[in-house]
């Protein structure tokens, strides 16, 4: 051996012949199953929503305190970071309560195979496009 990291390599099988180990996979050869990212991104959402209502309650506060201190909230708010922010958030909104409604399912039995969860995984990604959009596409009509 010409290392001491190749000795970390082998192994004895059950004939107690030495063999090599296989190498874990990582990010780069691993792909990622669709379940798998949504369920990080679950996570992740459930965290930006966190940030997301200390936003809202920046302008709850702002609209109870003066007229001068909401007029504040809403220009930041008005600019296109505020714009995205809202989007973001919004977003976020709509994909963790789909995300939480297909946990549902899983929680009630159904949806465990393999082609359900696959058009479960598509199907949050689907409704979380449409109802954000349709979320923005009124508000906009009616501003």
């Amino acid at each position: 051996m010409r290392d001491v990291r190749d000795a970390l390599f082998v192994a004895r099988n059950s004939d107690d012949k030495l063999i090599s180990r296989p190498l874990s996979p990582h990010l780069q050869v691993y792909r990622w199953p669709l379940s798998m990212a949504l369920s990080i991104s679950h996570r992740v959402t459930g965290v930006g929503l966190a940030i997301g209502t200390l936003l809202m309650t920046w302008w709850l506060v702002a609209a109870a305190v003066s007229d001068d201190a909401f007029a504040q909230v809403q220009w930041f708010l008005g600019t296109p970071l505020g714009i995205l922010l809202l989007l973001g958030w919004s977003a976020a909104l709509f994909f963790h309560f789909f995300t939480g409604l297909r946990h549902l399912a899983w929680d009630a039995g159904y949806g465990f195979d393999k082609p359900w969860y696959e058009r479960s995984g598509w199907a949050v990604i689907a409704a979380t496009i449409v109802a954000t959009l349709l979320l923005w596409i009124i508000g906009f009509a009616v501003w």
